[in-house]
């Protein structure tokens, strides 16, 4: 395994710049995710590094090797892509030791090397067959195990899963989870998908118009996003935002606006802050408690709409013109067009400076 190093990277396509100055450092052993929407530059850096795609600048290292114009054979990769791109006429063996026996490697070993990824992933009764003969989520672990069998110091994903259906894209994901925690290698994986960054991820780097956003643990970048972009990327549903103003007197601090009241004395802010400054809270629906007794209440709102999710459900809330959602208890179902207190658990708030969207 070998870490990999970005320094100053920038990378224009058809003139125009699609990545600028962009520097990155993925530690030996990493599992890190890039994160972001679809055109943000993830899948383009990522190519990158596996050299599909020419830097116009900067400085690209694995393991220490300035690898920035070493063709894809000499980088010591392996990738996985979004699209299989295995050999129909080839049974699977054959797809999965292909890199190794066109490098020359010896026979025992290249069959080495096929029958413990073929062990790992669940392929070895498989091996006769042609990838026509085999399921989604079977050609995406031999795509895998062609990756595996090249011995790669790094391995990279881009999106791998994306062409499955929900329930193979939970066992695959497991499955890449445990593979990552026998291996220890490092491996970059690219997603839109925030449930597979948060589960696989060691760290997950939050991109947005080539540019990274914020690059920390799933937990972190979670709990405390840095901007209002990261915040609102995570979670299902998304993060609450209602816009108003810090106030500040008395020796305490809240944020108020028309539909709430949250004390935010206890909030971590980067600096002191100021009276009357426009803000913007932000909670996640699962910081939100429907109150039925009217106690500590935060605000009140109607009733919307109820989303039944088997173990939970989604109440929407609409606080005069500011849609809330809550994760609230299957059990618990408020009727729809009334009134509901609500509680805003103070120490879960993100607040966000309303004209930089910065975190404050």
């Amino acid at each position: 395994m070998s870490n990999v190093t970005i320094e100053d990277l920038d990378i224009r396509l058809s003139g125009i710049d699609i990545i600028s100055k962009l520097n990155l450092e993925v530690s030996e052993g990493e599992f890190l995710v890039l994160l972001g929407p679809s055109g943000c530059g993830k899948s383009t850096l990522l190519h990158s590094i596996a050299g599909l795609i020419d830097v116009h600048d900067g400085r690209l290292e694995i393991g220490g090797k300035d690898v920035t114009w070493a063709d894809p054979k000499d980088r010591g990769i392996g990738m996985v892509f979004q699209s299989y791109a295995l050999y129909p006429t080839m049974t699977v063996e054959k797809n999965m030791s292909f890199g190794p026996r066109i490098a020359g490697v010896d026979k025992a070993e290249i069959a080495t090397r096929v029958d413990r990824a073929a062990k790992m992933l669940h392929l070895t009764e498989l091996l006769n067959r042609k990838p026509a003969q085999l399921s989604g989520g079977q050609r995406q672990r031999v795509a895998i195990g062609r990756a595996l069998v090249r011995d790669a110091s790094v391995f990279l994903f881009d999106e791998p899963l994306s062409n499955l259906d929900a329930k193979l894209r939970g066992e695959l994901r497991r499955e890449l989870k445990q593979l990552h925690k026998e291996l220890g290698a490092t491996m970059i994986y690219v997603t839109h998908d925030q449930v597979e960054a948060m589960t696989l991820a060691s760290r997950i780097a939050v991109m947005k118009a080539g540019k990274i956003q914020q690059i920390d643990t799933p937990g972190n970048v979670y709990t405390r996003p840095v901007n209002m972009f990261v915040a609102g990327f995570l979670g299902a549903p998304t993060m609450n935002f209602v816009e108003g103003r810090l106030e500040v007197a008395n020796g305490g601090v809240h944020f108020v606006s028309p539909t709430l009241r949250v004390d935010v004395f206890a909030y971590p802010f980067a600096k002191p802050p100021q009276s009357s400054l426009p803000a913007v809270l932000g909670v996640r629906p699962e910081h939100i408690t429907l109150s039925a007794d009217g106690t500590h209440l935060a605000g009140s709102a109607i009733v919307a709409l109820v989303e039944p999710m088997g173990s939970n459900q989604v109440v929407w809330l609409d606080a005069q013109g500011v849609s809330l959602a809550v994760d609230a208890d299957a059990q618990f179902t408020p009727a729809l067009d009334r009134k509901i207190g609500f509680v805003i658990e103070p120490s879960r708030v993100s607040l966000f400076d309303k004209q930089t969207h910065e975190r404050l």
